[in-house]
């Protein structure tokens, strides 16, 4: 099959003329018939696009391509399949010969093919002469694409150039705007100083006028200073007067406040250095209400205006019966003690009472404040107060610190400071452990020890403990709250929530009167003890059960061994126990004849409860028959 190469359909690059307005020129070849067959991409050839550049450099290049085309013969196209037509002789058509002349037919094809490779050889020097325009056409191309090129540079240099000078016209312009609204301003400032400097001239005057006034002054207040030289030596002698007033006054003042306390520890001895104080907890919601006349809480000597001091208990025994069958009457324990607080006494009222002896560890005395009762009679609450925010359920031992804090300021006018640092463990199981561990300390749960102090010092610390300073209200809040996270409890029979150890929070304190060189030093302890109810014999035990008999009977040991130390101290025995329990052992030094004790016996109002009431009841009776020396405070 016969194919005609396809001739470039563009070879005249598109030339800018005017406002970048691009003008195409193009150049077509009709197809020619061939012999050979030439490949798609040899018979079709795209000229190459030019850089578009104005100027008669580019209308040249295109007028000499298209003259160089129509130079060529043109050859008419043929369709691809079909054979080429024989020559025409003498302009008649040949007449066709018979299927037997053979050898006249071979001529008309050799006549034929002859035409045919004429043809050829013409469209190969056509072809020739094509690709060497084309190639004459490139190199124009590309000249003019490399002085498009540097023009286009150029044009961008000068553009650029230009744009430099209109901004360095700005930027002169500016300045000039600059420079005219400052010589503006100095002229008005030169006005203004011209102004100033009338103004100079005649405050100079008015100065002058006054000076010698002045002057005049001066010589009259200096006759009149002789005369006030006199007065200022009376004035002296007066104040030296008054200094040693104010002296006498201090002296006197510091003697009052020495007396002050005296008759304070006077008064808190005639007290008693041991008191013991009994609360009787509200009926929680969803408790049974007890039976009417099952606790009394009879008048004092001074008729219902006096605090109550004594109670009554009754206990009905089913068990027991008249010889006529009816049961026998309740059986009526009365107990007595230094002040009682019925279920309906408040936390403020609680804490009025012992405010005083709790200012007395200001005053260099060791004070140890108990609280003791079964499982669920409001020990910790009396302690630490609610778990909530109601200011009206603040415990014994947020109140008694804003108290401490509160009477140190006002001492303060008296030239007194006080420091105080805090510390807060547990005993359980006879082990000492940190309440207010934190972070690593926490996690590697060191053993604490109770040790002294140093070489013959007679104060105790808890090795491995932390030991706060404190200053103010939010500090001890903090404290509580983390001794409340870190500090053991179990569900009991009594109480979903219990204690299961004793806690001790410690304050120690440190006042100093620089001015008179006195010291004094003392610990405030707030005891928190835990649930004080007996074994139950019939108990099953289980693994639980096992773990909670374990710790009973520790608590019950440290109560005991507590008990048998007031009692040698009471007895002024040679030999009191206090290293039979980590909790007396701890608190000895607040416990003997230089401090001053306080226990809070607390109960429930239940009827359930009356066998473990009656328990704490008469241990603490107990403890408030027995009577320790005078307090001594420990001062330097």
């Amino acid at each position: 099959m016969l194919t005609s190469p396809r001739l470039p359909a563009a070879l005249v690059p598109a030339c800018r003329e005017g406002e970048g307005t691009a003008t195409k020129f193009v150049m077509s070849h009709p197809r020619a018939p061939a012999l050979t067959t030439v490949p798609q991409t040899q018979g079709q050839i795209s000229a190459p696009k030019v850089p578009k550049k104005t100027g008669p450099r580019c209308s040249t290049a295109v007028a000499t391509v298209l003259k160089n085309q129509k130079s060529g013969p043109a050859v008419p196209a043929q369709k691809p399949g079909t054979a080429a037509a024989p020559p025409k002789l003498g302009g008649k058509k040949p007449s066709k010969r018979p299927a037997w002349d053979l050898k006249g037919q071979l001529c008309d094809l050799n006549a034929e093919l002859k035409c045919c490779r004429e043809k050829t050889q013409t469209l190969d020097q056509e072809n020739q002469q094509l690709r060497s325009q084309l190639r004459e056409a490139q190199q124009q191309a590309t000249a003019l694409g490399i002085e498009r090129r540097t023009l286009e540079g150029e044009l961008a240099r000068v553009q650029a150039q230009a744009e430099q000078s209109q901004q360095e016209l700005g930027n002169l312009s500016t300045h000039v705007l600059e420079l005219e609204e400052r010589l503006g301003t100095q002229e008005g400032l030169v006005q203004e100083l011209q102004k100033e400097q009338l103004g100079f001239q005649e405050e100079r005057r008015r100065l002058a006028t006054l000076l010698e006034e002045q002057e005049r002054r001066l010589q009259a207040s200096e006759a009149a200073l002789s005369g006030s030289q006199a007065e200022v030596a009376s004035l002296r002698q007066e104040a030296a007067a008054q200094a040693a007033l104010l002296a006498e006054r201090g002296e006197r003042l510091h003697g009052l406040e020495m007396e002050r306390r005296r008759l304070h520890n006077q008064l808190q001895e005639l007290k008693g250095n041991i008191r013991v104080f009994c609360r009787v907890r509200p009926v929680l919601p969803g408790e049974p209400t007890p039976p009417p006349g099952f606790l009394l809480f009879p008048s004092g000597p001074g008729g219902p205006s006096d605090p109550p001091t004594h109670l009554s208990l009754f206990r009905s025994d089913e068990r027991r019966g008249t010889l006529s069958g009816a049961p026998a009457p309740p059986t009526r324990h009365d107990f007595s003690f230094d002040r009682i607080f019925p279920p309906g006494s408040g936390q403020d009222e609680v804490f009025e009472e012992i405010a005083m002896l709790v200012q007395s560890a200001l005053d260099g005395y060791p004070v140890c404040i108990f609280a003791y009762g079964q499982t669920g009679s409001g020990k910790t609450f009396t302690m630490e107060g609610g778990p909530g925010a109601d200011p009206q359920e603040e415990g014994l031992i947020p109140r008694a610190l804003r108290h401490l804090f509160s009477v140190a300021q006002e001492l303060s006018g008296q030239g007194w400071t006080y420091s105080f640092v805090a510390s807060y463990v547990e005993i359980y199981n006879e082990t000492v452990r940190d309440l207010l561990a934190t972070g690593t300390r926490k996690a590697q749960g060191g053993e604490c020890e109770i040790r002294r102090a140093g070489p013959g010092s007679e104060e105790l610390t808890v090795t491995n403990a932390r030991y706060v300073p404190v200053s103010c209200e939010k500090e001890v809040e903090a404290l509580l709250y983390l001794a409340r996270q870190n500090r053991a409890v179990a569900r009991t029979a009594q109480n979903e929530r219990s204690s299961r150890s004793h806690s001790v929070f410690q304050l120690q304190i440190s006042g100093e009167h620089a001015g008179r060189g006195l010291q004094c030093g003392a610990p405030l302890n707030l005891v928190d003890l835990a649930g004080s109810e007996r074994l139950d014999p019939g108990l099953a035990l289980g693994p639980g059960e096992r773990e909670r008999l374990r710790e009973t009977q520790a608590i019950n040991s440290s109560l005991s061994t507590l008990g048998l130390v007031i009692m040698a101290l009471s007895n002024k025995e040679s030999h009191v126990p206090y290293r039979n329990s980590k909790l007396t052992y701890l608190l000895q030094n607040s416990l003997g004849g230089s401090a001053k004790m306080l226990m809070f016996v607390n109960i429930s109002p239940l009827e359930e409860n009356i066998s473990e009431s009656l328990n704490s009841l008469r241990f603490a009776s107990k403890v408030n028959q027995c009577v320790i020396g005078t307090a001594q405070p420990n001062r330097k």
